[in-house]
């Protein structure tokens, strides 16, 4: 296959097979490409929200650090590719097509065994480990897909360090309808021997993560955002001091300070693990970390902001930002979301906030849902909300609607705001 190809495959593995957690497809598919995975060391990151961010800091600190980093997380914005980086640079097209073909084979030889057909996202969680292998990766960032326990990417051993961010509810279907429930299946990450560090979670799910932490013998350090005071901030990124250090993040939101501190807890963790960094060194990997798409501004005038707030807790988070940045201001939505997220909740801690709200589907997605549909919901809460066809139709009437003092807030899925992004700095 080509690269043109391999993205085809994928996208009809996706339309074709549905998501499920479990190992056991996994093990043989991994089985029969030779195990990669159980030559690299892991930092394995779980949780609801700021998987992604926590990562990003530890990626900037660690590859300025000259270790040879690999990352691994989805989705990404502005190229499917960026999914699988080594030291800052993406799989290339020829490497991804020739793992592809590689995993595709095996895959029509377990499936001809009578094993059932693998996801698309144990198919790139394969790919991913072929190729952190053959860039011979001195530790690999490893970020869950769904859960913990059961996701695709919990088929390795070789876990130095677990890192929980933030759980709260979110894929109740899949992982429980209790906060401790889901805490038990992220907390599947947790390996013996390995080191734990957490985000101070709701009391129901520290008691989970200590307990579990206990059974595999492991030492758990909570990182307290608590602890860190904010010096100076806007919506262009903040200040902090943490343990008598100062550290400038680019980012905004009033959550990044906790996932700055689990990060700098993480690289801590890791100087007695074998992966040392200097106080300047996380000092200039936090200042220089690179994270679109987390309230971050795309354009000045109007002020447009685009953010991933995709379930409850992400809404809650967007809404203090909301609170905390643009009190008073006037605000117009675009928003699209996936039919199987908890839109509803959502809508209801956020619509409020807007004078308009439009909405669009999430394109090239089956999980989307449709912006008439989107739009009726959301009238239960703001009136004032119109359906458009396009995310283009979308920008264009948010800048029409907008004078230069007002904000646009693009969110629901992070899956659109590439596009949207590219939109916006085309106009």
């Amino acid at each position: 296959m080509n690269y043109q190809e391999s993205r085809e495959y994928i996208d009809k593995i996706t339309r074709e097979i549905p998501s499920v957690l479990g190992l056991e497809h996994m093990r043989e598919l991994m089985k029969r490409l030779g195990n990669p995975q159980d030559d690299l060391k892991y930092v394995h990151v779980a949780g609801t929200n700021g998987k992604g961010s926590v990562i990003a800091f530890l990626y900037s600190a660690l590859s300025g650090a000259r270790y040879r980093i690999g990352r691994y997380v989805s989705p990404t914005l502005y190229s499917y590719r960026g999914r699988m980086e080594v030291s800052g640079s993406r799989i290339s097209r020829e490497d991804f097509a020739a793992y592809i073909t590689q995993v595709s084979d095996v895959i029509a030889a377990m499936t001809k065994d009578g094993y059932p057909h693998p996801t698309a996202f144990e198919i790139e969680t394969a790919v991913a480990f072929l190729f952190f292998k053959k860039e011979n990766c001195d530790l690999v960032l490893l970020e869950v897909g769904m859960g913990g326990n059961l996701d695709a990417t919990n088929i390795i051993k070789n876990t130095l360090l677990a890192v929980l961010v933030s759980i709260s509810m979110d894929h109740m279907s899949f992982l429980g309808n209790t906060l401790a429930q889901i805490a038990e299946k992220k907390a599947g990450i947790i390996k013996d021997g390995c080191r734990v560090v957490t985000a101070r979670q709701k009391p129901e799910a520290m008691q989970v993560i200590e307990r579990i932490s206990r059974e595999h013998g492991t030492k758990c350090t909570i990182a307290d955002a608590s602890e860190a005071e904010v010096l100076k901030e806007s919506c262009l990124g903040q200040t902090i001091r943490y343990r008598g250090e100062e550290y400038e993040i680019p980012l905004a939101g009033v959550y990044q300070k906790e996932n700055a501190v689990v990060a700098l807890n993480a690289l801590k963790v890791l100087d007695e693990l074998g992966f040392p960094t200097a106080a300047e060194q996380k000092k200039e990997g936090l200042r220089t970390v690179n994270w679109n798409g987390r309230f971050t501004v795309i354009c000045k005038k109007p002020l447009f902001v685009v953010d991933g707030a995709h379930n409850p807790a992400a809404a809650d988070m967007m809404a203090a930002s909301i609170e905390h940045y643009f009190k008073g201001k006037r605000i117009i939505y675009i928003m699209g979301v996936f039919a199987d997220k908890d839109y509803r909740s959502v809508i209801q801690k956020t619509a409020h906030f807007a004078d308009r709200i439009l909405t669009i589907q999430t394109p090239d997605n089956i999980r989307a849902l449709p912006a008439g549909e989107l739009a009726k919901t959301v009238s239960e809460y703001n009136p004032n909300v119109q359906a458009m066809d396009t995310i283009k139709d979308a920008v264009e009437e948010a800048f029409s609607l907008a004078g230069e003092q007002d904000v646009i807030i693009a969110f629901g899925s992070l899956s659109f705001i590439g596009e949207m992004t590219d939109i916006v700095e085309n106009l």
